[in-house]
């Protein structure tokens, strides 16, 4: 994986045009509430998936905008599914314009000192298109029709005879699902294009299904190693962890312990939140190797007492498996942990980035290592 050096959002829910530039290893993101901090991850992991259609829902139903399952839901298709991705959208108003696309990408400078997105950028839109049948040869040389679809690029009202899609374009590839169709995230890329490794921590997801299959794809590697060094951050006497069923009928498995001189075998469950977020922090880190991790709201069930003895385990595992980590916080704990580490490694680069709300417009303050010890160190708000 190519490390991200700049980002830009543009037309994505609250973010017009958010530009963030000279990103690190680490990237710690503060504001405060309904500036955009989750919507920004929200955006790296689109950009990850290269726009996968099947995603992008995803990510729709978890905040609950999905018509499919709404009580508003309708028996119109087209009707659902415009008023699902219309969230996406800057202002809630998408339109047939290639002005509003929604585009994630990186920044690239020309020699002209104008940004060129368009090579690895991921664009989201919605497009008017034709439905013709045409024909066409087989292999045997027999005539049959075939289904074309025509983007109408005049998005004017002068062609009464259109359809409405949505479009994802990414790393040259491109295509068109109907939103007549009652399940148009079934279609995708189907592999053409292959998707960066991604590891995304919600706030709400704190004992996630897949950490089993997560601890499965380290069992007696190195990188088992790692789990326990970070659980043993909260429990110092912890020797061994496995995943095991209740009951053998189901696939859900949790987290068991072992400590040492204790013969019993403890649930991670009854040992608090804390011991269980880091589990999920560092299962997902180690399976993001040369990737990217997103996590939301990093200090939830934490103490601020192991959070720098964390952040120490991060950076390092980071820099070893060269992931790429983007983190929201609210707690000036975290930020000062956060600093205090960043401080002391000569090699990682890290920032934070805190997203504030100038007049409707989001921008970023941003504080390289530097100045963010000048601003701990002076109590200025770095929320």
């Amino acid at each position: 994986m190519e490390m991200l050096n700049s980002l830009v959002i543009k037309n994505y829910r609250n973010l017009k045009n958010l530009r963030l530039e000279n990103l690190g290893r680490i990237n710690l993101i503060t504001g405060k509430n309904n500036t955009g901090k989750s919507t920004v991850l929200e955006a790296i992991s689109i950009y990850a998936n290269k726009g996968e259609i099947s995603w992008v829902y995803d990510i729709l139903e978890d905040r609950g905008e999905t018509y499919k399952t709404s009580q508003a839901v309708t028996k119109n298709p087209l009707e659902n599914n415009i008023n699902t991705l219309s969230s996406l959208f800057y202002g809630r108003k998408p339109a047939f314009t290639s002005d509003n696309s929604i585009v994630i990408g990186t920044i690239e400078n020309t020699l002209f000192k104008t940004e060129n997105l368009l090579e690895k950028a991921v664009s989201l839109r919605l497009v008017k298109y034709r439905e013709d049948l045409v024909p066409e040869n087989d292999e045997k040389g027999n005539e049959r029709l075939r289904r074309k679809r025509t983007i109408l690029e005049d998005q004017s009202e002068k062609t009464l005879d259109f359809k409405i899609g949505f479009e994802i374009s990414a790393s040259g590839y491109s295509y068109m699902v109907s939103l007549e169709d009652e399940r148009p995230y079934r279609i995708g890329f189907r592999d053409l294009v292959p998707r960066d490794n991604l590891q995304y921590i919600r706030n709400r997801n704190l004992d996630r299904e897949i950490n089993g299959k997560l601890w499965d794809n380290v069992t007696l590697t190195e990188k088992e190693e790692h789990i326990v060094e970070a659980l043993k951050i909260i429990e110092g006497n912890l020797e061994r962890i496995a995943f095991v069923s209740k009951e053998e009928s189901t696939r859900q498995r949790t987290a068991v312990i072992k400590l040492k001189n204790d013969s019993n075998v403890i649930p991670l469950r009854s040992m608090g939140d804390g011991i269980n977020r880091i589990l999920t922090f560092i299962l997902a880190l180690v399976n993001a190797d040369s990737g990217f991790l997103l996590i939301d709201e990093f200090e939830n069930g934490l103490h601020f007492s192991i959070q720098e003895s964390l952040w120490r385990l991060i950076f390092k595992i980071a820099s070893l498996l060269n992931v790429q980590i983007f983190i929201t916080t609210h707690s000036q704990d975290c930020i000062t942990a956060f600093e205090n580490v960043l401080n002391q490694e000569t090699k990682i680069q890290g920032k934070l980035i805190r997203l504030e709300n100038f007049n409707g417009v989001i921008r970023t303050v941003e504080f390289d290592k530097k100045d963010l010890k000048i601003a701990t160190d002076n109590d200025i708000e770095t929320r």
